[in-house]
């Protein structure tokens, strides 16, 4: 696999805060369900992480799920977007239950092992996304289990296969591959 075929031309692509408000809103309960969609890998006393959290709308959604015994850990690269999601955590009265942690383009700033990962739709903004792959096996504790999702109109097919295999290099075994709607999906251990 060349570099080409995991890394994005150019420098790290990163969403602008004001335009998570396009999909980061109530509507999108009836697309994606926290609790459905990530029930299934989260229990009461866990640790998780999510990583991409944006102002959280799956951060919020796995605090609930890891109950008052488990933690979140919610890394984004926009300090703005952390600081939404305190406030959503509040409201929500989750926020003694996640932790927030600012990373940079190249290091996710995460040095305790969590039980289940979280990565949804931003894998394909990063720039060294091979080593973001590592960087997240690393956490990861034995028999944990990592959901990468992203979205159809951004990364085709053979990208996303490459994603796969670079997270198979990094030292993922590839589980299942989960419908998620508009969205391409891959549970790995």
């Amino acid at each position: 696999m060349s570099e080409s075929e995991t890394k994005p031309t150019g420098a790290t692509r990163v969403c602008p805060w004001w335009m998570c408000y396009t999909f980061d809103n109530p509507l999108r309960r009836l697309v994606h369900q926290p609790g459905k969609l990530l029930g299934p890998y989260l229990r009461p006393g866990m640790t998780a992480m999510d990583v991409g959290c944006g102002m959280g709308y799956f951060s919020l959604g796995m605090a609930r799920l890891v109950g008052e015994s488990g933690r979140v850990i919610a890394v984004d690269l926009q300090q703005r977007m952390l600081d939404v999601l305190t406030k959503r955590a509040a409201r929500a009265g989750v926020l003694s239950r996640i932790r927030t942690r600012r990373c940079s383009p190249d290091n996710i700033g995460v040095n305790e092992p969590v039980d289940f990962i979280l990565s949804f739709w931003m894998v394909h903004e990063v720039a060294d996304i091979p080593g973001l792959l590592e960087q997240l096996r690393a956490g990861l504790k034995p028999g944990g289990k990592c959901l990468i999702v992203e979205p159809r109109w951004h990364v085709r097919v053979p990208r996303f296969q490459s994603i796969i295999a670079a997270a198979e290099k990094a030292g993922f075994r590839l589980l299942a591959k989960p419908r998620v709607r508009f969205s391409r999906a891959a549970l790995f251990e």
